[in-house]
């Protein structure tokens, strides 16, 4: 079983594919206390109500105390533009902050990038988004394709589409791996294609979720697929309870040698 687990996260002789690198971040050490949280989607009250919680919880925890944004702060909730603003001010007094790359975010920059009437991202959650910058779907709707852009560029601030692009794509510490979506069974992580890491759900589950806590050297925490309580299992943590339609979101505290412990806001299933 150690030799399957080390075909899931090492690399095979013949790589089939690659990906940056300089995306993915690594910490050497392990800090006192992680707070990973899972998708957004535009509830900004949901992430300042959770991260309150964080500080109540961290304040008494000596040592280096970190937030992981696991991706997926734009579409479907109410204030996109908000938690994008939240995520590039400073972090709670005492916390530093890392933010991951989502598919949503991938959408939202190749829409604002090249708009276009007939996007996928439409009609995901990107009508949420842009209305929460201020450009009503009524009225983008009646106007004309060429003017969509213009209309972007004035209501949507460049800083924040800078902000999307530039976020990273995973954050190693020994014995976790943080990310989006997951990851494609068989290669390294250097190896892993963008798609996989922002899209996979099925093939990555029903890899690792075979795996028992002995075979597990790096358990992953993730988001991307929703349910009503967090997945947890030995090899993985998923932690998107869709905050946008349950008002419930959700992190995970990571203490060395310590179990972990689950925060969220909205109401216990």
């Amino acid at each position: 079983m150690r030799d399957f687990l080390r075909q899931i996260f090492c690399a095979p002789q013949t790589p089939a594919r690659s990906a940056r690198t300089d995306r993915h971040l690594e910490l050497a050490e392990a800090p006192a206390a992680l707070y990973a949280i899972g998708d957004v989607h535009g509830c900004l009250d949901e992430l300042l109500a959770l991260e309150s919680q964080i500080l109540t919880d961290s304040a008494a925890l000596p040592g280096e105390k970190v937030i992981v944004m696991l991706g997926d702060y734009v579409d479907r909730g109410p204030n996109a533009a908000g938690v994008i603003d939240h995520l590039m001010a400073r972090p709670p007094a005492g916390l530093r902050r890392i933010c991951l790359l989502g598919n949503h975010e991938l959408m939202a920059q190749d829409f604002m990038a090249k708009p276009n009437p007939r996007s996928n991202w439409l009609q995901n959650g990107g009508f949420d988004t842009l209305q929460s910058y201020g450009i009503m779907p009524d009225v983008l709707r009646s106007a004309r394709s060429a003017q969509w852009s213009m209309m972007i560029k004035a209501h949507v601030p460049e800083e924040h589409i800078d902000f999307m692009r530039g976020l990273a794509w995973s954050l190693s510490i020994p014995g976790w791996l943080f990310v989006h979506a997951g990851l494609r069974p068989g290669l390294s992580l250097q190896e892993q294609h963008p798609d996989d890491l922002f899209w996979i759900r099925d093939e990555f589950y029903s890899t690792v979720d075979q795996l028992a806590a002995e075979d597990v050297e790096r358990r992953v925490v993730h988001g991307h697929t929703p349910a009503p309580e967090p997945v947890i299992t030995p090899a993985r943590i998923c932690i998107d309870t869709g905050a946008f339609a349950t008002g419930r979101l959700t992190a995970v505290r990571i203490i060395p040698d310590k179990q972990p412990r689950m925060l969220h806001t909205g109401p216990a299933v």
